[in-house]
């Protein structure tokens, strides 16, 4: 809420101008004088709840986006993992061919 309209709010409300009316104000300048601080408060409000939502929104947004990034690194190590499974199968397959080859040889 910027500052401006909170000391407004103050002012407003311990002025005690809006509960007692000199004589020479007809009531409906006062109604009007409401209307104009109710719709200006309503709008206050708006702006705030519109800033909030979008402040929700982007965490969310980047919520998901540490998600994903989690995610890619998971399935990155798992790959990983996969391809030293695989070069290990085929270097035992690849020393098993030699092994072999050598004792055909000498024998």
């Amino acid at each position: 809420m910027p500052l401006w309209v909170f000391f407004f709010v103050i002012l407003t409300l311990s002025s005690g101008s809006h509960c007692s009316l000199p004589p020479s104000m007809p009531l409906r300048m006062q109604r009007y004088a409401d209307a104009i601080f109710t719709n200006s408060y309503r709008k206050v409000l708006g702006q705030l709840s519109a800033r909030k939502l979008l402040q929700d929104i982007m965490s969310r947004q980047q919520g998901e986006r540490n998600q994903e990034q989690g995610a890619k690194v998971r399935f990155g190590r798992q790959v990983d993992s996969m391809w030293v499974d695989q070069k290990q199968m085929a270097l035992e397959s690849i020393l098993m061919a030699l092994l072999q080859k050598h004792r055909n040889s000498q024998g």
